[in-house]
């Protein structure tokens, strides 16, 4: 079924057509007919579907009649929880839209300066793409009219909730016009995101095309058990020396791990950056760009920051820290095998990680084959625990660890043990 025969505009089809793309995706086929019949729409989809341009494709359709009221105000509005897949949204926009008569894109988001996005405000804007709390601060600041909004979406709708940005997203839906289009998308349509999508839509249209249980088939898992992060480094330096590595991401759990595990790859030879969101924008922005054009090879990101990085040559996805929240282990992955390509998805964890492991497989519904590489096997498995009371003496009451019946006290015994900390290590890991 091609472009044009879900009733846009030859313009329109044109511009998708320069992309390369020929048929629409089943997420594009369900929800631009409904969108383009001014339905309320909720749509669950997986990471690398294509939802952008199955809300952009029909928005634009909109958007080439004349508007009903006069004003500058934006006629569509998208929020995204982060700034990188706010300039995705913004480059899709510029993309399918550039054979249309002038459609006017800005994007509003932290990290840019305040003076800069006062300046593009002042003229007429057709789509508005923000962050929620940037965003908030114009509005408050008396800079954006929504009088002649006609569409209103909420892109990644569960990622924002898990930000904190409830009270934002709500306080910008207030300030619009109760007869808008409301057009929700979200990894998951239940809960506090059922809640939110209840309150801010009218007789929506439900569209789930894939659920955490069937996504991902072109995507092979593995996972390795690592003893440390000496461990993990050697894991991933085995891959990257592999053949097949066209680009990885390498996701880790902190901003300082993104940076030091950036710096440790880079002193071996890769060519590698990190990303997180202690970063500027232009150094953002820059690093993103580097990636895009194949020169940086490997990118160190954090959960936050690694939102809309769409760059269909990443054929290796790395854990290198398991994500603390199983459903981001779904978006993490699915950064590779991006438009029906196929990728590898790779996870590092320490036996103490076992739990997360078994969470992210009942999300999933699928076990993460566990491999070992010979020469880099680990000590320690789940299945080889060593017993801390092998040797303890039975009868008498004591553990390993405490203090022997009638032993004298040890100095500092019975107070907890500092946490351990400090900078990873990160020496000969090769």
């Amino acid at each position: 079924m091609p472009f044009a025969s879900l009733g846009l505009s030859p313009a329109i089809a044109k511009a998708v057509a320069e992309t390369g793309y020929t048929d629409p995706t089943p997420v594009q086929s369900a929800a631009i007919p409904a969108a383009l019949a001014r339905q309320d729409l909720l749509v669950s989809s997986q990471t690398g579907s294509g939802k952008t341009a199955a809300f952009m494709l029909p928005a634009l359709e909109t958007l080439s009649t004349a508007p009903t009221v006069r004003g500058y105000g934006p006629r569509m509005l998208v929020l995204t929880p982060t700034r990188e897949l706010a300039l995705q949204v913004t480059k899709a926009a510029e993309t399918y839209g550039k054979f249309m008569r002038r459609v006017r894109v800005v994007s509003i988001l932290g990290g840019m300066p305040y003076p800069v996005q006062n300046r593009l405000l002042k003229g007429p804007v057709d789509i508005l793409i923000a962050t929620p709390g940037r965003l908030l601060d114009h509005m408050r600041a008396g800079r954006i009219d929504f009088a002649r909004l006609e569409i209103l979406v909420l892109d990644e709708a569960d990622r924002m909730l898990d930000m904190g940005f409830i009270e934002d997203i709500e306080a910008v839906v207030a300030a619009t016009p109760s007869s808008r289009q409301t057009l929700l998308f979200s990894a998951t349509l239940d809960g506090t995101v059922g809640a939110l999508a209840r309150k801010l839509t009218r007789d929506p249209k439900r569209i789930e095309i894939s659920t955490a249980q069937t996504r991902h088939e072109n995507i092979s898992q593995v996972l390795h058990y690592a003893d440390d992060q000496r461990h993990k480094m050697r894991l991933i330096d085995h891959y990257l020396r592999g053949i097949d590595v066209d680009q990885a991401i390498v996701f880790t759990s902190t901003k300082r791990a993104a940076d030091e595990v950036a710096d440790a790859l880079s002193s071996q030879g890769f060519s590698a950056a990190a990303l997180h969101g202690d970063m500027n924008q232009g150094q953002r922005n820059r690093t993103l760009g580097n990636v895009r054009r194949g020169n940086i090879k490997i990118l160190v990101a954090t959960d936050v920051a690694a939102r809309g990085i769409d760059v269909q040559t990443i054929t290796h996805v790395f854990n290198f820290d398991l994500p603390r929240v199983a459903e981001d282990y779904v978006h993490r992955i699915g950064r590779t095998g991006r438009a029906g390509r196929s990728g590898i998805a790779i996870s590092l964890a320490g036996v103490r990680d076992h739990a997360q492991v078994k969470q992210i497989e009942r999300l999933t519904a699928q076990p993460i084959n566990v491999q070992v590489v010979p020469g880099l096997e680990p000590k320690v498995t789940p299945s080889r625990r060593p017993n801390p009371h092998a040797n303890a003496r039975p009868g008498n009451g004591w553990r390993p660890g405490a203090a022997r019946p009638g032993a004298p006290k040890r100095p500092g015994a019975g107070r907890p043990a500092a946490r351990a900390g400090g900078k990873p290590n990160f020496a000969g890991a090769r």
